[in-house]
């Protein structure tokens, strides 16, 4: 448990120090972990980390990931980057007569783009004007989400929520951090009315608390189909990236594809 703790207060407090410098600084740090994310993704699949087809799937991770790239280029959009992944992949599933399989393909595209844009949201959030404040509602209302089921499901959670794939989760835990991200969404709308009103408040904690609970059983179910209990061992006590992040990965693409976020 204190390593638990320790971990968790360093690496939160490097992360939120990185999202405060935003920037390039930032963004370095989505990009590492996109790629960190996608090597578990890679060794959790037991595909080979040195191959063709693995290569092109982390290069198209972290292309997906950057809005901009090094010396001041611009990241193709995010349709051709999709459909030239799909594309090589498809090849070299031809290329290499099959030695690349169509499911290594479709495993390796699935994850690149799941991972890949997921991170690019989150680089996108901070770059909106006052981005900073975008960033950390969303990420603190997650928290909240995350904490408040806890702490309510451990004190009076008593209906499991869905046990086959994640047997703490309950019912009660869910509604708890449900209201618990309402509350903390509230708190910035109070802070600063103008630029985040009411019901838009209300909604995007909805969609951190609902979302982000269901990217957390979409990680849980897929450990348990791999028969593994972290996606891997970066963060001591914590697991690995995909551990971490994988409500962030679903609640940021939602948020922007909801338009809940300024253009």
């Amino acid at each position: 448990m204190a390593q638990r703790l320790v971990t968790g207060v360093v690496a939160g407090a490097g992360f939120i120090a990185l999202l405060l410098l935003g920037d390039g600084y930032y963004e370095a740090l989505l990009a590492s972990l996109a790629l960190i994310g996608f090597s578990e993704y890679v060794r959790l699949n037991g595909l080979p980390r040195a191959r063709g087809d693995i290569l092109v799937g982390y290069v198209a991770v972290l292309l997906l990931a950057l809005p901009r790239l090094p010396l001041g280029w611009s990241s193709p959009p995010i349709f051709t980057l999709i459909w030239l992944l799909l594309f090589v992949l498809l090849a070299a599933t031809v290329l290499s007569k099959n030695r690349i399989q169509l499911e290594h393909a479709s495993l390796l595209f699935l994850g690149a783009v799941y991972i890949g844009l997921g991170f690019r949201f989150m680089a996108e959030t901070r770059g909106l004007e006052h981005g900073l404040f975008w960033s950390l509602l969303t990420f603190l209302s997650i928290w909240a989400s995350d904490a408040g089921a806890y702490f309510v499901g451990k004190a009076v959670g008593k209906r499991k929520l869905w046990p086959a794939i994640s047997p703490n989760k309950t019912v009660e835990g869910a509604v708890g951090g449900l209201v618990t991200a309402v509350l903390v969404a509230l708190a910035f709308h109070f802070v600063q009315p103008d630029w985040l009103g009411f019901g838009r408040a209300v909604v995007i904690a909805l969609a951190a608390a609902i979302a982000g609970t269901m990217g957390d059983l979409i990680q849980s179910a897929y450990k348990r189909f791999r028969g593994v209990k972290d996606t891997g061992n970066l963060l001591p006590g914590h697991g690995g990236v995909l551990d971490r992040t994988d409500s962030w990965l679903i609640v940021f693409p939602l948020v922007h594809l909801l338009h809940l976020l300024p253009a």
